[in-house]
């Protein structure tokens, strides 16, 4: 989890441009200034950029910087199971 976090944090930095020293952890999106459509964009980016499903219904400002480098870290975890239950089912190692 702490690579998704990590390029969480530069996200936030580089592309919605927050300031560093406010991003925590336990801050939510709302604390580091980021509204309703940039939350939105936010959950865009990170599908586009780690090819996970996340829900647009489910991108609120009440969401934790941790939670959702979790909820990232959760899908790219059940996308590498499912790789792999796939590749074992199909015979591949």
């Amino acid at each position: 989890m702490e690579h998704v976090y990590t390029h969480l944090v530069t996200l936030l930095t580089d592309k919605f441009e927050v300031a560093a020293d406010l991003i925590r952890p336990d801050a939510t999106l709302g604390d580091l200034e980021l509204d309703s459509l940039a939350v939105v964009e936010l959950y865009v980016t990170l599908q586009e950029e780690w090819d996970v499903p996340l829900g647009d219904s489910e991108a609120s400002v009440e969401l934790t910087v941790d939670e959702v480098a979790r909820s990232v870290t959760a899908l790219l975890d059940a996308a590498t199971a499912a790789s792999t239950t796939t590749s074992t089912a199909n015979g591949t190692p």
